[in-house]
């Protein structure tokens, strides 16, 4: 007799189906023999890590056998001094996935409420379904959030907001105004959980610096993190700032290590390289006017992002697409899982790389 274990999951655990990460070159490496990869499939910084967060980090490789500081002393000190944080409104994590999780584990019951945007991030869905809570999805506005709908949807059992500014993975943003008038609407007991995983590339006017909101309201976390502009994606690290009410709700479910040494040394030091932040935000301009124009030449409709990605209509079914832009080894990001089956996403990458992308999407269009 066979023991079935998905009926063993909770309920919400038995609909979820595991999050789809971009190909890494190595597997494509594997499967069709191709070399020279590009992958512009997960809004990694195509300039790699920067020199003072690798030297911090080797410089942790001599202590790996003790514990890293469970509380993040100095990587909360570097925060402190870069943004006027306080240290008690701080929450460390394996990456900001690994904060949107410990605040569904810290908040949600079973039958709450979690409003989410159409086309958001698919972590919002995997958290409110992995806590048995109910996802209402609200329809997006020009592939964007819809906040007044959003403010709409709060009912009595609604317990968490998600809100992406910018969105992934659509590169969509929403003015102060809008942000401030969707507060002004939501109960104080509901949190707004506004997810910055992009905000260091924005260089729009009128943008909502989340810091000044938390300030400002009691229920609102901001959630960053180190794996995009900071170019420590494979250090997974990332961090929460709400008021030390939640911050203290937090911790209590976080697990006591669950950031390592090398990513806090890496983090702290990278927070200060303001050259190599400053290189990266214009390697990143230029990319996204360099692919918005090969995609207009292509006669294809792009999203306007501000963020380190652009999401592109294929004008027909982008499975395909995606498969044949494999075949001339670049790694792009099918979004057919966000209810946009026809889009792809891609990543900014170095000027050459954004080259070979264009010119691959060029001769697989007109295969």
């Amino acid at each position: 007799m066979s023991c079935d274990f998905i009926a063993l999951a909770t309920p919400g655990v038995q609909t979820l189906k595991p999050y789809a990460v971009g190909k890494p070159t190595e597997e494509l490496e594997r499967e069709l023999g191709i070399k020279n990869i590009v992958k512009l499939a997960s809004n990694e910084n195509p300039l790699g890590p920067g020199k003072l967060a690798l030297h911090a980090a080797r410089q942790a490789l001599e202590s790996l056998h003790l514990y890293p500081d469970g509380a993040g002393f100095y990587l909360k000190s570097a925060l402190r001094e870069k943004f006027g944080l306080r240290p008690e409104q701080i929450t460390l994590g394996n990456g900001s996935n690994d904060l949107l999780e410990l605040i569904g584990r810290g908040f949600l019951n079973r039958g709450d409420e979690v409003i989410f945007s159409q086309h958001a991030f698919a972590v919002y869905m995997l958290v409110t379904l992995g806590c048995s809570a109910k996802p209402v999805e609200v329809p997006a506005k020009l592939f964007g959030h819809d906040l007044a709908a959003m403010a709409d949807a709060i009912t009595e059992r609604t317990r968490i907001i998600f809100i992406a500014n910018p969105n992934n993975p659509t590169g969509t943003w929403f003015h102060r105004q809008a942000l401030e008038s969707f507060m002004q609407r939501v109960p104080e007991e509901v949190l707004v959980v506004l997810d910055e995983a992009y905000v260091e590339y924005v260089e729009e006017e009128g943008y909502p610096n989340g810091f000044e909101f938390v300030d400002r309201y009691r229920n609102v976390i901001v959630t960053r993190t180190f794996s995009k502009m900071y170019g420590l994606a494979g250090l997974r690290v990332g961090y929460a700032v709400a008021n030390p009410e939640i911050t203290n709700v937090l911790n209590r479910v976080r697990q006591p290590f669950n950031v390592n040494a090398p990513a806090l040394a890496a983090a702290a030091a990278a927070l200060n390289d303001d050259n190599y932040i400053e290189d990266s935000k214009s390697e990143n301009t230029s990319g996204l006017v360099q692919i918005a124009e090969g995609l207009q030449a292509l006669n294809l409709h792009a999203i306007p992002s501000v963020a380190n990605f652009i999401a592109f209509d294929c004008g027909r079914p982008a499975q395909p697409i995606y498969e044949a832009l494999l075949h001339e080894g670049v790694i792009v990001r099918p979004i057919g899982g966000y209810g946009m089956p026809n889009h792809l996403r891609v990543s900014i990458g170095l000027g050459e790389q954004n080259d070979r992308f264009l010119r691959a999407l060029e001769k697989v269009l007109n295969v």
